[in-house]
């Protein structure tokens, strides 16, 4: 390749007549979908990077408990409200290693409030590998080893505590457990009812098709939100944390997929008539058969864009939910849960930490609108 004084590059390999200009679209195009579907996400760089992070934090959700140096509900009544602690490498100039500087409790009687003096003369090294307080690995192996802990003594409150002496960093971790996996069950909730309902209605429409969508117009004329709080309402204040965790992300379920069904309705009314489906029902297929074979596939990429696009809608419904006292009650631990107990806009202004859960929320969020948007791109390779 050489490169002529006005910026043109002019191949240097002589021209040959029986070359197939077309050889490398053709290469393209009898490659496998997932290749062309590869290619083309890798340059959504939003979307790439929103995956790669929401793998990354689901991956993680199994050993939340490692990664936390406390248990969700363990309590330092001689810290409350304690403020973000850093870990330090070094102190007054020396290298010691991986440390936090202890914090003692003040109470100051005139503005209410607590602060915190740091010991500066005495760091306190990070104990790696350690014994703390007891959790389920997986929620199924009982132990008590932790990735990191403070040493006696001392603390280590990356994010702050909150009023009751509980550290924030580990409730958000463990709280994630609880709020990414609702957004899942309640997408499969919806997506099971939608794709059923919608892929009926289209299919054999008539009476059949009348009967859910007047079905549908019902569900979607009610207000929302009334409906969540009415639902979240009837749920027994007796039940257990995971039986309410069940029911509200049922209850998400339930109330999303009427827009599902909708679309799937639509698209199995114009594929219906293709040549391919008569073809098939000449031959014999039956319904059953023809729906998951031909009319499905067809349409998947639009069902698994609508699938990352909905559950931050999960996500932030049960977080509302849980804000509000209808959703998960403690002991149980969500991010909505977390948000519930900072209320007191008082507390906030003073202790501007305990309003951190918002954060993971409106990452999470974005993140999988990020990657729905990379997906919606990039599943239709060959539409330009």
């Amino acid at each position: 390749m050489t490169i002529l004084p006005d910026g043109r590059y002019v191949d240097d390999a002589p021209y040959d007549p029986s070359e197939d200009l077309h050889k490398l679209e053709r290469t393209d195009m009898d490659a496998p979908n997932w290749v062309l579907v590869w290619r083309r996400f890798r340059r959504h760089k939003l979307g790439l990077i929103s995956g790669l992070f929401l793998l990354f934090s689901y991956l993680m959700l199994p050993i939340a408990g490692f990664i936390a140096p406390y248990t969700p509900n363990e309590r330092h009544t001689d810290h409350l409200y304690a403020p973000p602690q850093g870990i330090h490498l070094f102190n007054q100039g020396k290298f010691i290693g991986p440390h936090v500087i202890p914090l003692v409790a003040r109470a100051d009687l005139t503005e209410f409030r607590w602060y915190y003096d740091p010991q500066l003369d005495t760091p306190m090294p990070l104990e790696f590998f350690c014994e703390g307080g007891t959790y389920k690995l997986a929620g199924l192996i009982k132990t008590n080893k932790h990735l990191f802990c403070a040493p006696e003594g001392a603390t280590v409150f990356l994010l702050g505590s909150d009023r009751l002496g509980r550290d924030v960093f580990s409730r958000i971790l463990y709280g994630a457990q609880l709020s990414l996996t609702v957004g899942l069950i309640g997408i499969s909730v919806s997506f099971l009812l939608g794709i059923g309902f919608g892929s009926i209605a289209g299919y054999f429409g008539g009476k059949t098709d009348w009967l859910i969508q007047r079905t549908i117009e019902i569900l979607r004329s009610l207000p929302e939100l009334p409906l969540w709080l009415a639902l979240s309402a009837a749920v027994p204040s007796h039940w257990g944390p995971v039986a309410v965790f069940f029911i509200i992300s049922i209850i998400l379920g339930l109330l999303d997929w009427p827009g599902l069904a909708r679309s799937v309705r639509s698209k199995f009314l114009s594929l219906r008539e293709e040549e391919y489906v008569r073809a098939a029902e000449m031959m014999g297929a039956k319904p059953k058969r023809i729906i998951q074979r031909h009319l499905l596939p067809n349409f998947l990429s639009h069902l698994i864009a609508s699938a990352t696009l909905s559950i931050p809608a999960m996500i932030l419904g049960e977080t509302a939910l849980s804000f509000l006292g209808l959703g998960l009650r403690a002991p149980a631990v969500s991010w909505g849960v977390m948000l519930n107990d900072a209320q007191n806009l008082a507390s906030i202004e003073i202790y501007p930490w305990t309003a951190i859960p918002m954060l993971p929320i409106i990452i999470v969020v974005l993140a999988f609108n990020f990657l729905g948007d990379g997906l919606r791109d990039s599943l239709d390779p060959y539409k330009s």
